[in-house]
């Protein structure tokens, strides 16, 4: 079935390239037309001359058939090599047993010899205790000589520095110490008010101020001088009295 398709593929293959290649020819062919002559306008035309014989018409020659390449011969596969028999196994040899070896007798043993007497064991002998000698006396030390005592060098005495008697100076006279005025006596606690106002006048707290200093002029009916200190001036009274926190109540 193969080769008959091959065959006729070739054919087809044939007939189609034949067919083709004449259709090439007819049209590579050129008509060729007669030209008209145009007469001319003259009285006297001149001798015509007689139109060119068309070439003649070239047949395509058909083209040789050529038969088909005929099919290559198919190849038979080479017969398959021949199945050589097994060898035979060679049989089996039992196994060689080997010859038990000769048994030999051993050798009578040697005669034991008796061990040959320890030599008696002599005790050590004690080195003989080295005669003590006492030590010889040592030769007396003498004691070393004392060194001298050094003496210090003498450095001689340094002059005695007079210095130099101070010129009198002439003593100031002692002024007596200045005491402030001595604050104007208070009879009524009307009298404390302007003096509390001018004792107070510089505080940061003026009323709480003016009231403590308005209960100690009315107790010990004095004020001191100035905005602050002076408090001695009006005695013991004045500078002792204090709040319940122990600190000096009066300004």
């Amino acid at each position: 079935m193969a080769f008959k398709a091959v065959c006729l593929m070739v054919v087809a293959f044939v007939l189609v390239t034949a067919k083709a290649s004449y259709m090439n020819e007819d049209f590579k062919e050129k008509a060729v037309y007669s030209k008209s002559v145009v007469p001319a306008s003259t009285p006297a035309p001149p001798g015509v001359k007689s139109p060119a014989p068309a070439p003649p018409v070239v047949t395509p020659s058909t083209p040789l058939y050529k038969p088909p390449t005929p099919a290559p011969p198919v190849k038979t596969p080479p017969p398959a090599p021949p199945v050589n028999p097994p060898t035979p196994v060679p049989p089996l040899k039992p196994p060689t047993t080997p010859a038990p070896p000769v048994y030999k007798p051993p050798s009578p043993a040697p005669p034991v010899n008796p061990p040959t007497p320890v030599p008696p064991v002599k005790p050590p002998t004690t080195p003989a205790p080295p005669i003590y000698k006492p030590p010889s006396p040592a030769p007396p030390v003498n004691p070393p000589t004392p060194v001298p005592p050094l003496k210090p060098p003498t450095t001689p005495a340094p002059p005695v520095y007079k210095p130099p008697s101070p010129a009198p100076t002439p003593v100031p006279p002692v002024k007596p110490p200045t005491t402030g005025p001595m604050p104007p006596p208070v009879r009524t606690r009307s009298d404390c008010t302007p003096l509390c106002g001018q004792r107070c006048k510089l505080h940061s707290r003026k009323r709480l101020c003016v009231r403590a200093c308005m209960t100690c002029c009315d107790r010990c009916k004095c004020v001191p001088p100035g905005t602050s200190g002076n408090r001695e001036k009006c005695g013991k009274c004045y500078t002792d009295m204090t709040t319940r926190r122990n600190k000096p109540k009066c300004p």
